[in-house]
């Protein structure tokens, strides 16, 4: 077990969506003294001198990479050739330049698009190479993947403490609300708002909304990395979830009751579904460090629809 409370932890993206709850959550929590962000524009993680300026600055004993460029579908088709490299590149030289410093751990923070197409639900951790990733999101989750080959390689020939999360979708107060980069919750939300401030009466929304999505609260999310850094040290990685799938459908359903939107629902059957269902086997996290998700979907999607509501 790792006392956080004294040590020097370096938070990448620590100004984004996630790393926001938990650089907040490091300080009050666990009364981390020395807790620093690397986040544009002070830092561009994807040049080596940015990188080693940042080593130079802070001086950590522990990273926690969550920077990462990323978007929903629209977002992944219309970039693929962005979001391969420039998640592969910060990732891979960060990495390499923390265990060239001899830094105590280096956390770093895969995702579910890492796993096969078609993988048998829940997802399981050994599935994690048992297939190719759905094509929309396949070179972001590949470039993050890379991560966990060069986590465990390190570990394997330097002895190099580098571990691999990968958590599922992630909402909550803070969130990405940009309708050409956000996910599917905040996009929900803001398609029901927007149609009941515009007195629209229906909201267009993608697919058959026959896939499944599991969905983990920010805040639980935060919990799990930093239960994760205190006390996990193998090279195997491991799925943060909340242990729940729910049909998109059923999701749009909930958002417009607790939104008070309504009017019709039309499916845009023409856009793609993307991974059919996805949903964690999330039984290592809790048996290797005692994590388990705490929030409900509905308590969890009314605080974020209020912070919206207050922050537009």
């Amino acid at each position: 077990m790792i006392d956080l409370k004294k040590k020097r932890i370096t938070v990448t993206g620590g100004k984004g969506f996630l790393g926001t709850h938990l650089v907040r959550k490091l300080k009050e929590s666990r009364q981390c003294e020395n807790v620093f962000i690397a986040d544009l524009p002070e830092y561009d993680l994807r040049k080596l001198e940015d990188i080693k300026r940042m080593f130079d600055d802070q001086k950590p004993d522990i990273i926690i990479h969550l920077a990462a460029v990323v978007g929903g579908i629209g977002a992944n088709r219309e970039n693929p050739g962005k979001f391969f490299y420039d998640n592969a590149i910060m990732g891979i030289q960060l990495m390499h330049e923390a265990y060239l410093r001899n830094i105590e751990k280096f956390v770093a923070l895969g995702t579910i698009c890492c796993y096969p197409k078609y993988t048998q639900v829940p997802f399981k951790e050994e599935n994690l190479w048992d297939g190719y990733p759905e094509e929309t999101n396949a070179p972001y989750g590949l470039a993050k993947k890379m991560l966990l080959v060069q986590a465990q390689a390190y570990h394997q020939q330097y002895g190099f403490n580098a571990i691999f999360l990968m958590p599922v979708n992630l909402y909550g107060p803070g969130d990405n609300f940009d309708p050409e980069t956000s996910h599917v919750i905040p996009a929900i939300i803001k398609k029901c708002i927007d149609a009941i401030d515009n007195g629209d009466d229906h909201i267009v929304v993608w697919g058959t909304g026959n896939a499944s999505r599991e969905f983990l609260y920010v805040e639980d999310a935060a919990e799990a990395i930093i239960l994760a850094t205190e006390k996990y040290n193998k090279p195997d990685p491991v799925n943060i979830g909340a242990g729940f799938e729910i049909k998109i459908k059923d999701l749009v359903n909930i958002i417009a009751k607790l939104t008070g939107f309504k009017g019709k629902i039309i499916w845009d059957t023409t856009k793609p579904d993307g991974q059919p269902r996805r949903m964690l086997d999330t039984s290592k996290a809790e048996r290797e460090f005692m994590f388990e998700a705490k929030t409900s979907l509905e308590e969890g999607l009314k605080r974020t629809i209020e912070w919206y509501i207050f922050n537009r």
